[in-house]
């Protein structure tokens, strides 16, 4: 079953390098860049407006954990949204493709 995380960064730079080192770990299969999202959120009580990236993450159930750690390791914010969804359904081939590019080795 794939699992899609989802997290941001503040550019599309850290967003690529980290992308780039997850998949060569296998502990993603994909990652895909969303450039230009806007967050709007409280921080250390006022209010903020900030430029990001969104990296959404295609990766295995049995991979999750290990992902988050990695990702922990990495990820340059303080408190990083780091968030995991269940795909229920998913086209088989790609599921198959997913779930080959994460195999432990």
């Amino acid at each position: 079953m794939i699992r899609l995380i989802l997290t941001t960064f503040p550019d599309a730079d850290h967003a690529q390098r980290v992308a780039h080192q997850l998949v060569t770990a296998q502990l993603a299969a994909c990652g895909t860049i969303l450039p230009n999202a806007t967050s709007i959120y409280i921080w250390k009580e006022a209010l903020e407006e900030t430029s990001e990236c969104l990296l959404l993450l295609k990766t295995t159930v049995d991979r999750v954990d290990d992902l988050h750690r990695e990702l922990l390791k990495i990820h340059p914010y303080e408190v990083p949204e780091i968030l995991s969804f269940v795909a229920d359904s998913s086209h088989a081939p790609y599921a198959e493709w997913v779930a080959r590019q994460c195999a432990r080795e």
